[in-house]
């Protein structure tokens, strides 16, 4: 919702603050941290010497990032509940 008096929206709810939030942040880190870990995961194969056909690599990078995630995601959640 958009302010008449102004370009400044209206503050609104916690809830659309968290929206608002999300969808600045989201945009401006959401590639970053793909490009990060898509240079590590590199890095990782390179270093190992291993070798795969481009289906295997996109796969196994599926699987590697998603476990990187829950583990990222358990550290946040481990991180509140102490605070």
């Amino acid at each position: 919702m958009k302010n008449p008096f102004g370009e400044q929206q209206v503050p609104g709810s916690y809830h659309n603050l968290k929206e608002r939030m999300f969808k600045k942040v989201n945009a401006n880190v959401n590639d970053q941290i793909l490009v990060i870990l898509q240079t590590a995961y590199e890095n990782a194969l390179n270093a190992e010497n291993i070798v795969l056909t481009r289906p295997e690599r996109k796969r196994l990078f599926s699987q590697v990032l998603k476990l990187v995630l829950e583990d990222m995601i358990k550290k946040l959640d481990d991180r509140s509940s102490s605070a």
